[in-house]
């Protein structure tokens, strides 16, 4: 297990380095303003279907804070790949240049593709999230270990042949995830378990991004048959 994990340790030995403290602190940004969002969309809606005063009225107040608060939870896990694939260049050089200087300069993906492969991560987990809650909603005590599970495969595939793609072609980078498929899932469960918790989940974007580098180098030092750095 603890090799398994050995992108995250990496990852996270490299926080304070300035380039990443940057994106976490966009990250910390984009998330207050979309738990705003979310917070001010669902509240108002309870409002205004449910306009009154009284008792009745602040019940109804306190159970919209509580649903927002949820599914904010909920939408994180997907806000935060997105942030995560939309930061990944700056993220990847930062974690090459201090552990793999060696390395050749990659070939980052035309902004629109990078943003089409962003909007996708994004959009694929949000819908395993979305079964996820259904089936925790239809199979209780059941339910959210098996979105837990989804949403690590989401994003440990997804991340990685994100990452991948800066350096090889989408086919070869499928290719290259069956490889390390078992890292990969590693990172992407520990990812989906940080989004269940306050604070530690604003870390996913860098901190899973910059694992997946880790990952990466893994995999080519392994096709290559050269020392891993």
């Amino acid at each position: 297990m603890t090799s398994l994990l050995l992108p995250l340790t990496r990852a996270l030995s490299q926080l304070s380095d300035p380039a990443l403290l940057g994106v976490v602190w966009r990250s910390v940004l984009f998330s207050a303003l979309f738990f705003a969002a979310i917070l001010g969309i669902t509240v108002g809606a309870v409002r205004h279907l449910a306009a009154g005063h009284g008792v009745v009225a602040w019940a109804l107040d306190a159970l919209g804070l509580i649903a927002s608060a949820l599914l904010a939870m909920w939408l994180f896990l997907p806000v935060a790949a997105m942030i995560g694939t939309l930061y990944f260049e700056r993220i990847a050089r930062a974690v090459e240049r201090r552990f793999y200087p060696s390395l050749t300069p990659a070939q980052p993906a035309p902004v629109l593709q990078q943003l089409q492969l962003s909007l996708g991560v994004g959009l694929r987990v949000l819908g395993l999230n979305l079964l996820a809650l259904l089936l925790t909603l239809i199979l209780p005590g059941v339910g959210l270990p098996i979105g837990w599970a989804i949403a690590s495969w989401a994003m440990g595939r997804g991340m990685f042949v994100a990452v991948a793609m800066r350096r090889l072609s989408r086919p070869e980078a499928e290719v290259l995830y069956r490889a390390v498929r078992p890292m990969a899932l590693a990172q992407g469960g520990a990812m989906a378990a940080a989004a269940y918790f306050p604070l530690l989940n604003l870390l996913i974007p860098v901190a899973g991004t910059a694992a997946m580098v880790h990952v990466l180098d893994l995999a080519l030092a392994r096709r290559e048959d050269r020392p891993h750095g």
